[in-house]
């Protein structure tokens, strides 16, 4: 216990002494990677902006997070960070970047938690060093650049990691509660995606306390039950409220948070599975409706609509044959295929990957000479802490079927942990010539640089030839002088280290800075030349992205004069599965290639979070001067076509079957009832989303009147053509 006063001393000391100095640069590169030129997105993700709007309006609104002002379905996420981005939003007024700013704080909150983390056990350069590598990681200011949750996850559980390390030291219980209870706080975020740093903590304070192991068991066990309670207790007041009184719970089969958050948001994401029932994004019998909807329209006067149409037959087929995971060679939404090496793969190594082989040599070092009886050092714990969580994330990204590049932030604290305490510990046993132990420094840095020439290697288009030689030449330079100087100790090779140093984080530093060079897709941020398009990837997988995915795609209503071979999704080139499914809030519509001129055009405002992230004014006016009294401006598929809208105006528009389209929230019977209320009267459907509501649907159709296009469409030409910009307006009223 005195061992353990002391400590508690020697840190209180500590955090008198003066700012380190060497990390306010490192700040400062963060908070520019972080903030800079997010004033420029107008919308961000619509799909969680539109609830935030809808959130400011009533605390009904706000406590089920509704995606609609009228409180009519939930978005597909957990309440706590929309809390967070909506109190951002009454402070600062209603933006894009005050909805983007706490995760962009929560990014770099992150660098210094990592660096005070670090710092303790493992000496300042070893802190300063996790927390560059941390800041430079590319896909961490990325993601932090959005109104996505993961930015503010990673800080909420780095909150939680430096809670459990107090509790070791000072060996109080309370602080083993509190950072339970912290992961709770990170459940009510992403769900279950909190839970994979749980193997982690566990194994850390049984190792690292010293106390018998009926406590450990005891206190674990009620942590726990802490953790579970904290966890479920937004669900439990949700699922228990009568579905009548609140909105539907959205991306759910059965109306409840709980479904949610071990399907939707927990096995699925494992599995991949791609069926409606099934409560997954990946919507293939919505696609073939797509298809078979854009067939009919073909032009016949139109050269290109043949091979349109078989480029489509070509996509639907390669959908079914695909496995979890995409079947192509960039796997879905450019993920890369399942395996061991997955994070070697394009579309994932360069967004978190350029240190992974550095980190392999620094964890071989860190744990060389262990034994698995003990006793450990401190630096041996918490290396094990940091190993516990890299291996169980990194072990699910490379088998699951279904996630987002932008998830991988996950590995980011655990990657930039070891980075730094590997860096002065190899350095150490370089210096030492300690035995085989002394090669693990230029031997981490020959396979680092041949990683990142890898890495760069499918964008010699875009970044030229120049930096990917550069790196490669420099690291294998480095690495033999290193080698042939390891008896000598001088001023020379302590120089030699620094620059190999720099020169492994130049890149990733580059990277970093991709989405403010060729500006950013707040719906899938990603990192690199290409980070516009929200696919992440190498040029190759989308080569003209005017046509890929979901870009370009144009407000309801919107007629653009194409051809009607531009009317139909066409999925990225050399990628067959692009264009399968929607995700929330859509896409860019600034999503051109890095060397488009438009892409590196980052004084407007960018308009980059939804399919539909614009307004048809005249759809708009026609609504609004035709509305009796109806609670509803009008309802439409799903929730790409009304987060514009809500946006935009603040009123209530309709998502009938939530986020996709597929949602089972609307019945004819409950259609009838609204209507006869006069709670709708008008409804937008195109091709999207019709998913689990075809039924309401064909019973719209059949007993409506369709409104004439002269009256509500839009005849702008400077807006391309999407999957829905060929809907109708209809409009019911029943007596």
């Amino acid at each position: 216990m005195k061992h353990m006063n002391s400590e508690v001393k020697e840190e209180r000391t500590s955090n008198k002494k003066r700012i380190d100095l060497f990390l306010v640069p490192i700040v400062l590169i963060a908070a520019f990677l972080n903030l800079f030129k997010i004033w420029t997105d107008e919308y961000a993700n619509a799909y969680y902006t539109a609830a935030v709007k809808s959130m400011l309006q009533s605390l009904h609104n706000f406590f089920y997070a509704s995606f609609d002002p009228g409180g009519y379905v939930t978005i597909d996420k957990p309440p706590v960070v929309f809390w967070i981005q909506t109190i951002s939003a009454k402070i600062f007024g209603f933006h894009g970047w005050s909805v983007i700013l706490p995760q962009a704080l929560a990014g770099i909150g992150s660098v210094l938690l990592l660096y005070v983390l670090v710092k303790r056990t493992f000496g300042v350069w070893a802190g300063r060093f996790a927390a560059l590598a941390m800041a430079l990681t590319p896909i961490v200011p990325a993601v932090s650049r959005t109104n996505n949750i993961d930015s503010m996850l990673v800080f909420t559980l780095l909150v939680a990691t430096w809670m459990l390390f107090r509790a070791v030291r000072t060996a109080k219980f309370g602080w083993v509660l509190a950072a339970f209870a912290m992961i709770g706080v990170a459940f009510n975020m992403k769900m279950l995606q909190a839970y994979m740093v749980l193997p982690a903590f566990y194994v850390f304070y049984v190792v690292a306390t010293k106390i018998t192991w009926k406590k450990k068991i005891s206190f674990l066990t009620t942590a726990t039950v802490l953790m579970l309670a904290v966890s479920v207790s937004w669900a439990v007041v949700v699922d228990s409220t009568s579905a009548d009184k609140r909105p539907y719970m959205g991306s759910s089969q059965t109306n409840s948070v709980l479904e949610l958050a071990f399907g939707y948001n927990g096995i699925n994401r494992l599995t991949g599975n791609t069926s409606v029932t099934g409560s997954s994004h990946k919507q293939p019998a919505q696609t073939q409706q797509q298809t078979a909807s854009s067939e009919t329209k073909q032009n016949s006067n139109s050269s290109a609509d043949s091979s349109q149409s078989s480029n489509q037959r070509k996509s639907s087929s390669s959908q079914k044959m695909q496995a979890p995971g995409g079947g192509n060679q960039n796997g879905m939404f450019n993920t890369g295929n399942p395996g061991p090496f997955r994070l070697f793969q394009k579309g994932l190594s360069d967004q978190i990957s350029w240190l992974l082989p550095f980190v392999i040599f620094s964890i071989v070092g860190l744990f060389a000479g262990v034994k698995f009886k003990g006793p450990y050092t401190t630096k041996q714990k918490e290396s094990l802490f940091w190993l516990a969580w890299l291996l169980p994330v990194a072990i699910f990204f490379s088998i699951a079927g279904f996630f987002h590049q932008y998830y991988l932030i996950m590995l980011a604290p655990p990657m930039a942990a070891f980075a730094g305490a590997g860096a002065v510990a190899l350095w150490s046993m370089y210096k030492q010539h300690n035995g085989w132990k002394s090669w693990l420094l230029p031997g981490g840095i020959l396979t680092t640089a041949a990683l990142q020439v890898y890495i760069m290697s499918p964008y010699v288009s875009s970044i030229g030839v120049a930096p990917i030689a550069g790196v490669g030449a420099l690291g294998v330079i480095l690495a033999l002088v290193l080698a042939v100087r390891k008896q000598r100790k001088n001023s020379l090779t302590n120089y030699l280290g620094a620059v190999a140093m720099v020169v492994l984080l130049a890149m990733p530093a580059y990277w970093a800075m991709t989405p403010i060079i060729y500006g950013g897709n707040s719906m899938l941020p990603s990192a690199g030349p290409d980070s516009s398009s929200g696919m992440g990837g190498p040029p190759s997988t989308a080569t003209n992205s005017k046509q890929s995915g979901f870009n370009g795609m144009q407000p309801p209503g919107s007629s653009s004069g194409n051809s009607s071979s531009n009317n139909q999704m066409q999925p990225p080139s050399g990628s067959s599965n692009s264009g399968e499914m929607q995700m929330p809030g859509g896409s860019s519509n600034n999503s051109q290639m890095p060397n488009s001129s438009s892409s590196k055009s980052s004084s407007s405002k960018r308009k980059s979070g939804g399919m539909n992230a614009e307004v048809n004014k005249k759809l708009l006016n026609y609504l609004t001067k035709n509305n009796t009294g109806e609670k509803y401006l009008f309802a439409t598929t799903d929730s790409t076509s009304a987060a514009p809208y809500i946006i935009k105006t603040g009123e209530p528009v309709m998502a009938m079957g939530g986020f996709s389209g597929s949602d089972p929230i609307l019945t004819v019977s409950k259609l009838k009832a609204m209507i006869k209320k006069g709670e709708v009267k008008y409804f937008y459907l195109s091709g999207m989303g019709k998913g689990g509501q075809s039924d309401v649907i064909t019973w719209i159709k059949e007993n409506s009147k369709e409104i004439p296009s002269s009256k509500w469409q839009s005849t702008s030409s400077s807006v391309q053509q999407g999957p829905s910009g060929n809907g109708a307006l209809y409009e019911i009223t029943l007596k």
